[in-house]
């Protein structure tokens, strides 16, 4: 409800397709949610790169150890405007539209670099 399905990694929820990886947005319905689109992108190439070591499980065997995951887990992630106008509030979902929040935070007929801080969901354990 509101947030992309981890198993389906060629969709990114409501920003649109994971593929291509090059930079290319088809239909930029507003330049936030082309900027949340890339960043996405951005996350689901260094997982499929093997650049991010993930730790996910129920059992302390896979809970306490990390591994290479080529799919990007975005229930595991979460976004945060930082610039050009930051949204310190709050943090969104990966897959979550971005209507709901990002009327104010474009400066009208300029700016469209934003920056995003990325928040991912790790396990710890203390043995």
């Amino acid at each position: 409800a509101g947030t992309a399905m981890d198993s389906l990694f060629w969709c990114m929820g409501a920003q649109g397709s994971t593929y291509p990886l090059n930079g290319f947005v088809a239909n930029q319905a507003s330049p936030i949610s082309a900027a949340t689109l890339l960043t996405e992108r951005t996350d689901f190439k260094l997982h499929r790169l093997g650049a991010i070591k993930d730790s996910v499980g129920k059992d302390w065997p896979a809970l306490c150890s990390t591994y290479r995951s080529s799919i990007l887990p975005k229930s595991r992630y979460r976004y945060q405007l930082v610039n050009t106008l930051p949204d310190a509030k709050r943090c969104q979902p990966f897959g979550r539209s971005v209507i709901t929040w990002e009327a104010g935070h474009t400066y009208p007929g300029d700016g469209d670099n934003f920056g995003f801080m990325i928040w991912r969901k790790r396990n710890c354990c203390f043995l």
